[in-house]
């Protein structure tokens, strides 16, 4: 008689995962996120959902899923449920041409100065953002604060932290590095921290941008949200750009991801170039006289 463990390597899952289960995967990180999840992401779906069979002692995906929609939205589990179905992939610097954009911006606006990453994942963007600012301003403390936001509460704490291997460093220069970044000793050989100064510039917090309330009020000079739109479907873009429009100063820009088009999603902007936005003055102009009328 074969063993348990000898059936699954055999070619069968550990959990059976019908058609019907990854529907229901679908049909509640949508409603939980707005993330649209593609018909090829089922056994990626199955990967990191067994996790969770696994942690809570669950032994079906019928039985769990049922227990998520039997409770509260805000309940740990949901978090830990979004968490494992949110894809994280950054770096430092990541579309470097962004970059010189943003320091030249961030010379011409008016001081303070306030920025929203909305997609921060793990830190990198964020802090590549503080070092642009910190290199604009050739201070450690420009007049620059920054929002970091994500629906992953994993990964903010390690953007918090701003602790990052050694290796994360391997494609900025050495002077950016020596200037930003501190080495570990001892047991912290082979990592390195954000400085201090870095880290105070930026306040992490959980948002969901499908939430009704982002608990983020401002008017920013600046808007990342690279790479996470493209989870979203066209109509539930619209609402988040429709909402992005209102916080933005009127000279504001929006940075947008390399494979993201919004032109043809809201008509609050229009773009600049290189994959960077600007409020649409025509448009705002427009909604005025409406509103008037």
């Amino acid at each position: 008689m074969k063993s348990s463990s000898q059936t699954r390597t055999e070619g069968s899952k550990e959990f059976e995962f019908t058609a019907r289960d990854f529907e229901r995967v679908r049909a509640l990180i949508y409603k939980k996120a707005g993330i649209a999840l593609a018909e090829s992401k089922q056994e990626m779906v199955y990967s990191r959902l067994a996790r969770r069979l696994r942690a809570t002692g669950i032994s079906s995906f019928v039985t769990y899923l049922d227990r998520l929609e039997q409770s509260s939205g805000e309940t740990e589990e949901w978090e830990a449920f979004t968490n494992a179905l949110t894809t994280n992939l950054t770096s430092f610097f990541r579309e470097a041409h962004h970059f010189p954009i943003l320091a030249e911006h961030l010379k011409k606006v008016k001081e303070p100065i306030e920025i929203w990453c909305s997609a921060a994942s793990t830190g990198e963007e964020p802090y590549s953002i503080a070092m642009t600012a910190c290199e604009a301003f050739n201070t450690l403390t420009p007049p620059v604060r920054i929002i970091a936001t994500d629906i992953d509460t994993n990964v903010l704490n390690t953007g918090a932290n701003g602790v990052y291997s050694i290796d994360r460093l391997d494609k900025m220069s050495p002077e950016r590095a020596r200037r930003f970044f501190l080495r570990g000793k001892g047991e912290r050989t082979g990592q390195v921290r954000v400085r201090p100064e870095l880290r105070q510039m930026i306040s992490f917090k959980q948002v969901n941008l499908l939430a009704d309330n982002w608990g983020v009020s401002g008017q920013f000079d600046v808007i990342f949200c690279r790479n996470v739109m493209i989870y979203f479907d066209k109509p539930t873009q619209g609402k988040i750009l429709d909402r992005f429009a209102p916080l933005m100063k009127p000279d504001g820009l929006l940075f947008a991801g390399h494979s993201e088009n919004f032109l043809y999603v809201c008509d609050e902007f229009k773009l600049r170039g290189k994959t960077v936005y600007e409020l649409d003055p025509d448009r705002k102009t427009s909604s005025a006289k409406l509103r008037r009328a």
